[in-house]
């Protein structure tokens, strides 16, 4: 007998059937691009190239050889297989004590061990996403706000909000000052949510930045912190990108800031970091998702309630013993952040090469793509007709700015650290070509209206129907804007 499914969606509850997962969003509606036409080499190789996962793929032959050469850190193999039975049977939900050391050991190293963490404030998670919605559940109730700075996670939309009825409240953040967060639009935020008789339980900063690819400074980190303790709310800090700064300046950490003798001051009870080792590492498969908080009711709650998203233990073993390798955490850390700003140089150099800008970055998997002089106007709508193009016509799946909530039309989030370099190059010839295609069609206009500054008009339709609009260039295109980048 088959399954016969119908829509009576009065038979699921309210949860199930509304729209908090945010697939709506054109950042999902991208994965839905490429899965169904998805690039191959051979077999589809006028497919779409996936440039909106924020993977790093870059240092798995280092993984793979430390693999090889330790194989009783498996479980699965012959050499570990005594283990088998101990890991196999019932643990205790607060993590295999190994892997408890191992992950605050690697979080201090990827802090450039200037900051030390205790394994016994280490709880685990089923990813970055369980570790974002646990802290959630502890710290507000629904209906209550976080704070977070635009542009940011499209993720987070579901990790806050879906099943715990809890508020975003944007932080407008702007291109004049590089997003920047400042203590004017702190404020604006938090009134914004006051006004509107929304309570605001916390503020919640990546850093480093997804999608900006930016560090947060010492004084911003300070500012923050006084900002938090003033409003008696909640700091969350996402530091899941902390080990993939490949430039100066270099990641401070919140756990730095709180340390520093002018912070004595500080309520640390309102400090919380969430970690993971799916961007550092590049295990996003693995579920290893860390909430660390200097709170011990939060620490405590959190512990009872990572029963429902533990990692598995035959994982906890593995990372454990990984992770407690000090000569391959060390070669690790150094040969990923030198391979992730050869790729970073590759990727902004050949955009630079057709005058496409980016915001200027030195972490994370990804850049901060600069379109807005390609827009017909500055409108989501006119970043949603390019976006298109790009998705079925360029065949990329890049995710638009408005994803993000940026409040600034144009700016698109570009992934280059989930391929290897041949398919990179490939990438960049589809840009190279598409902007070609389109300087044509300039030159053309410019010709034709015999005016010194056109901006080019892109329409849903193909490439060699673009409509010829003259448009004065933006004193923020990538071309002069500051932002761009030196070849």
């Amino acid at each position: 007998m088959g399954f016969v499914s119908n829509n009576n969606a009065h038979l699921l509850s309210k949860m199930a059937t509304n729209d908090g997962h945010s697939e709506k969003s054109p950042y999902f509606d991208g994965w839905k691009a490429y899965d169904s036409d998805p690039y191959h080499l051979t077999t589809n190789p006028n497919g779409v190239i996936q440039m909106g996962l924020a993977e790093n793929e870059l240092c798995f032959d280092l993984v793979q050889e430390w693999v090889v050469n330790n194989p009783e850190a498996s479980i699965c193999t012959a050499e570990g297989a005594n283990e088998f039975k101990e890991i196999a049977i019932f643990q205790d939900y607060h993590g295999l004590p190994a892997f408890r050391e191992g992950v605050a050991k690697f979080m201090g190293k990827a802090r450039g061990d200037r900051v030390r963490f205790d394994p016994d404030r280490i709880v685990m998670s089923g990813g970055a996403t369980g570790a974002q919605e646990m802290l959630a559940f502890c710290l507000a109730d629904p209906g209550d706000a976080f704070l977070v700075p635009t542009p940011y996670y499209p993720g987070f939309d579901r990790d806050l909000r879906w099943r715990t009825g809890v508020q975003i409240v944007p932080i407008i953040c702007e291109s004049s000052n590089n997003f920047k967060i400042t203590e004017e639009a702190l404020e604006s935020a938090f009134q914004r949510a006051k006004e509107s008789n929304i309570r605001v339980k916390g503020l919640l900063i990546t850093n480093p930045s997804n999608p900006l690819g930016t560090v947060l400074d010492r004084d911003t980190l300070r500012t923050l912190v006084a900002f938090i303790n003033q409003k008696n709310i909640h700091l969350i800090c996402d530091e899941i990108y902390a080990a993939t700064v490949f430039d100066q300046p270099g990641f401070i950490s919140i756990a730095e800031i709180i340390e520093e003798k002018d912070q004595q001051n500080c309520n640390r009870d309102l400090i919380h970091i969430v970690y993971s080792l799916s961007k550092d590492m590049g295990f996003p498969g693995f579920r290893v998702g860390i909430v660390y908080s200097y709170n011990d009711a939060v620490t405590n709650c959190a512990r009872k309630m990572s029963s429902f998203g533990l990692v598995s233990t035959q994982t906890q073993h593995l990372i454990g013993s990984l992770l407690s390798d000090d000569v391959f955490v060390g070669k690790f850390l150094v040969e990923s952040a030198e391979r992730l700003a050869k790729r970073h140089e590759m990727f902004t150099k050949g955009l630079a090469q057709v005058g496409i800008g980016s915001l200027k970055s030195n972490a994370g998997l990804f850049i901060w793509m600069d379109l807005r002089r390609l827009l017909k106007e500055p409108t989501v709508d006119a970043e949603t007709v390019l976006w298109k193009m790009i998705i079925h016509e360029v065949k990329l799946n890049v995710s638009p700015g408005s994803s993000f909530h940026c409040s600034e039309p144009g700016w698109f989030r570009v992934c280059f650290a989930n391929m290897d370099d041949a398919m990179l190059k490939i990438a960049l010839t589809r840009i190279w070509s598409f902007v070609q295609r389109s300087k044509g069609v300039e030159e053309h206009a410019k010709r034709k209206c015999c005016k010194s500054n056109l901006q080019v008009s892109l329409s849903s339709r193909r490439l060699d129907d673009i409509l010829r609009a003259p448009h004065t260039m933006s004193p923020h295109s990538p071309i002069s804007s500051p932002l761009v980048r030196a070849t």
